[in-house]
């Protein structure tokens, strides 16, 4: 019979007990399930709920529990259901009696949202931490090729010339947000549930703040109600990882791209590529194409909790049992692409030529010549018309707009002087744009030296803690 089971005359069918087990994924919880209850006994214990000598009995128990599923001598059963189940009947075994006195004032309801709340706090910490090493690369990479021209794309297509590095920061700045989302997230998941029981609190004089204290909780959830129905922590730290995996795409979309030959701006080193089976010549950008591939699951792990708690009635349904295995697979995949992707971008080859090359191609600085009659008093939607007229006025003599002579470009740009012919420079187009965001380098140059004060200071303050 199990744990639950006085009111019922018959044991769990097998295949209700197949469908209806957690234990196979939430024994990762063991850590926190175990110091969860710790807590929760001494503060019984300091209430006289329970008598002290259990508490101390009980505390006890479970340090040795946990120590035998850190050797891995600890038998999770499966007839037990869940994580809480086993390491109750397994204390109570150990120490007899005293152990039934542990789920005092507790439901299975609160003690799941406690473990999942301390669990995804300090996953919320690893998944930082990987972000910031991401962002280190990323920011060295930049500064080891600060001169690197490239031309920039909007629509895949060849749009202005920019730093490489200015590319690089801009998935740094991207992270650093992808940062605050889960830093205000473990904020807002750092309550503490315990105490709701079932869904009413409990009649016994229970001091949550006690037990708050004691698992580093800021404060106490104050609807018994809202604290077991809702799993709006899990899904907002979903939403989270989702955001990071769309940039890690997005990036890795690109390196897919400028890996090929068409581009070869990039190669990937060997150790983070693969061959073909039967084609001997070709190394495949795999690292950047599982990254953009599992970028879905993670999507799809959003979109499953979503709608997995979009229809229940409040408050606990047994369908959220269903809350676990989503997050725990977006947790486990982000975490692996980031280690592996800053990896990645750690030992990427860069071709400057090949950048540069492209960098060079007329059309780029069409911008530049419609900002240089800007300058000289042209209104710029009368100037967009007039670069645009020269545009297509070169294309249809099939020469470049850096080919065209002077009085070919006044065919169509009557203001023009032997100045706008010499635009057509990548540095001169990029170190024109000397202002706050923009592709100079000395403001590309300002911004890694902010990204490596503001990272080296983080590195501190976390080797300091």
């Amino acid at each position: 019979m199990s744990m639950w089971g006085g009111r019922f005359s018959a044991d769990t069918n097998e295949l209700m007990l197949k469908l209806s087990e957690s234990i196979s994924y939430d024994k990762r919880l063991y850590v926190q399930d175990i110091r969860g209850s710790q807590a929760h006994v001494r503060m019984l214990a300091k209430q006289k709920i329970i008598p002290e000598e259990d508490a101390n009995k009980i505390v006890a128990g479970l340090d040795e529990i946990k120590k035998e599923i850190d050797a891995g001598k600890f038998e999770f059963k499966t007839k037990l259901e869940d994580i809480h189940m086993n390491v109750e009947s397994a204390l109570t075994a150990k120490i007899g009696d005293a152990g039934a006195r542990t789920h005092t004032a507790r439901s299975r309801n609160d003690q799941i949202c406690l473990d999942m709340r301390m669990y995804l706090r300090e996953e919320c910490d690893e998944i930082v931490a990987l972000l910031r090493e991401l962002q280190s690369q990323m920011v060295e990479l930049a500064e080891a090729n600060v001169d690197v021209i490239m031309p920039g794309y909007t629509h895949l297509q060849h749009a202005q010339p920019v730093l490489f590095a200015h590319y690089l920061l801009a998935f740094v700045e991207m992270f650093d947000r992808d940062i605050g989302r889960i830093q205000d997230c473990r904020k807002r998941m750092n309550v503490l549930p315990l105490g709701s029981g079932a869904i009413a609190g409990s009649t016994l004089p229970l001091d949550r703040e006690f037990v708050a204290k004691q698992l580093e909780f800021d404060a106490v959830m104050r609807n018994s109600m809202d604290a077991v129905a809702d799993r709006d922590f899990m899904i907002e730290l979903l939403a989270a990882i989702a955001i990071v995996m769309m940039h890690l795409s997005r990036s890795a979309e690109d390196v897919v791209i400028w890996s090929s030959q068409e581009f070869a701006y990039v190669e990937l080193d060997d150790a983070f590529a693969t061959g073909s089976s039967l084609m001997p010549q070709k190394k495949n950008p795999d690292t950047a194409e599982l990254t953009r591939g599992k970028s879905g699951r993670v999507f799809g792990d959003l979109v499953a909790l979503l709608t997995v708690m979009k229809g229940l009635p409040l408050t606990y349904n047994r369908d959220m049992q269903e809350d676990k295995e989503p997050v725990f697979d977006a947790i486990d995949t982000v975490k692996l692409v980031l280690a592996t992707y800053a990896k990645m971008m750690q030992t990427i080859h860069v071709k400057k030529e090949n950048m540069y090359k492209g960098a060079n191609e007329a059309g780029l600085f069409a911008t530049d010549l419609a900002e240089w009659l800007v300058k000289h008093g042209v209104p710029f939607r009368h100037a967009h018309h007039r670069v645009g007229h020269f545009v297509a006025y070169c294309a249809k003599l099939n020469i470049g707009l850096d080919k065209a002579t002077l009085e070919q470009m006044k065919e169509t740009i009557p203001e023009a002087t032997e100045e706008c012919l010499l635009l057509f420079s990548p540095e001169r187009s990029t170190a024109a744009r000397n202002i706050i965001g923009g592709t100079a380098g000395a403001q590309v140059s300002a911004q890694i030296t902010f990204w490596k004060d503001k990272l080296a200071t983080i590195a501190k303050s976390f080797a300091a803690s």
